[in-house]
């Protein structure tokens, strides 16, 4: 790269990040939902993007021993660590294989869960989701139809609770 080049480039990339300022912000569209279709083992699913606080491919994983099969250990985020959980697991799937992607949950005390594949972002009309609380100790919440067939809804908070709940976690414990 000639460096007008690099000047051009660096130019373009200043105006762009100046002029994302001056657009005015998205509004909350209640319209609409937005989604991550996601595979946990084998078994499609989706999260309700509002409820996570980040998406990461190949993060490390620190294993740790202990009885829950579905706690796969620790992982550093923004200099803390994290406990992180196999969705596959915690839903009553086998563990096919270590998966590939760690969602960090939104609100405290920090979490993450771990699933095999991303299969996409989706905004769907909010009225096409069906909102019946489904199995997997209350961690379902709806399910969404969707052209390559419906998938059912992680509410990533519940999840929290049951992890809590496998843990023997209290509102108590986190107040000390």
């Amino acid at each position: 790269m000639s460096p007008d080049t690099v000047s051009i480039r660096r130019s373009d990339l200043r105006a762009d990040f100046d002029r994302s300022f001056a657009e005015p912000a998205r509004r909350y569209d209640r319209e609409h939902v937005e989604l991550l279709a996601v595979r946990a083992g084998d078994h499609p699913y989706a999260l309700r993007l509002s409820q996570a606080a980040g998406l990461f491919p190949d993060r490390p994983v620190t294993p740790l021993p202990g009885p829950a099969a579905a706690l796969l250990g620790v992982a550093g985020f923004g200099g803390g660590i994290v406990p992180v959980y196999d969705l596959a697991a915690l839903l009553g799937h086998p563990l096919p294989e270590r998966p590939r992607w760690l969602v960090l949950v939104g609100g405290a005390p920090a979490l993450a869960f771990a699933f095999h594949r991303l299969d996409g972002h989706l905004r769907v009309p909010a009225d096409t989701i069906v909102t019946e609380t489904g199995d997997a100790g209350g961690s379902l919440r709806g399910m969404v139809p969707l052209p390559g067939g419906t998938r059912a809804i992680v509410d990533l908070p519940a999840a929290r609770a049951a992890v809590h709940a496998l843990t023997g976690h209290t509102d108590a414990d986190e107040e000390r």
